[in-house]
C-alpha cells in the first residue's frame, strides 16, 4: 500500500482575486511562502521516499522546502498541472459569466465533456491526473510519498478515492497548503484524512476558500 501526503499549492494573488490560473504560471504570494514553510515543517515526521509537484511555480515553491527538509530530490510532472481552461483562464468567475456566457453555463453544470475553447474537458483532465498519481503511487509502492499539485487535481483524487462522480456538486473544501492523505493499493484510491490545515491555524488565519479550479464554487 502506497501513502499518499495529496497537497494543494500556498496562496497566489491570483487565488486571492478568484481568477482561473490553469496553466498560466503564477508564482505565490508572501502569505503563500509562509504556508509552504509551515507545511514542510509539519512533515518533518513522515517517512517520505518521493515528493512530486506539477512544473508550475506555484507547486514548485509549494513543494521546495518539503524537498529541503527531507533532503530529496524534486521530480516535477507536467500531468500534474491544473486543468488548461482555455480562453477562459486569467479571467474572474464574474468575467467568465459576463463575456463568455456559454461556457461559464457548461463550466458551472460540470459538463464533464464541456471543453473550453483552446482547453481540456474534465473528462480529459480527470483522466490525465488520475493515470498520473496512480503511476507515481505504483512506482513507489508500499512507501510514502509528496504531491504536491493544484485545486482541481485535489477534486479530481477525492471524487476517485469516494467514488463520487465528476459531476456531482462538490461537498467537501480545497485549501491552500492542505495536507491530504490517501492510499493507493491494488489500483484502488482510498480517502484517510481530508483539509488538514492544523498547520496553518497560528497566525496565518484561515487559508483561503478555492475559487473550484473545475467548477467555480467557493465551499
Amino acid at each position: 500500500m502506497t501513502v499518499i501526503y495529496l497537497i494543494r499549492h500556498g496562496e497566489t494573488l491570483w487565488n486571492r482575486e478568484k481568477r482561473l490560473q490553469g496553466h498560466i504560471d503564477i508564482g505565490l504570494n508572501e502569505l503563500g511562502h509562509q504556508q509552504a514553510e509551515r507545511l514542510a515543517k509539519s512533515l518533518v515526521d513522515k517517512k517520505i521516499s518521493a515528493i512530486i509537484s506539477s512544473d508550475l511555480s506555484r507547486a514548485i515553491d509549494t513543494a521546495k522546502p518539503i524537498a529541503l527538509h527531507h533532503q530529496l530530490e524534486l521530480n516535477l510532472d507536467p500531468a500534474l498541472r491544473e486543468r488548461h481552461y482555455g480562453l477562459m483562464q486569467g479571467l474572474s468567475h464574474q468575467e467568465i459569466a459576463d463575456h463568455h456566457p456559454q461556457h461559464h453555463q457548461a463550466w458551472k453544470k460540470r459538463d464533464i465533456h464541456f471543453q473550453p475553447e483552446n482547453g481540456e474537458s474534465l473528462a480529459q483532465f480527470n483522466d490525465r491526473v488520475v493515470t498520473a498519481i496512480a503511476s507515481w503511487a505504483e512506482k513507489y509502492a508500499g512507501q510514502e510519498i509528496a504531491i504536491v499539485a493544484h485545486g482541481g487535481v485535489l477534486d479530481c483524487l477525492n471524487r476517485a478515492a469516494r467514488k463520487v462522480a465528476l459531476d456531482v456538486a462538490r461537498d467537501f473544501e480545497i485549501l491552500n497548503a492542505s495536507l491530504n492523505t490517501l492510499t493507493y493499493q491494488n489500483g484502488e484510491f482510498a480517502l484517510v484524512h481530508w483539509g488538514d490545515v492544523n498547520h496553518l491555524r497560528d497566525g496565518l488565519g484561515q487559508p483561503s476558500k478555492s475559487l473550484d479550479e473545475v467548477d467555480g464554487s467557493p465551499r
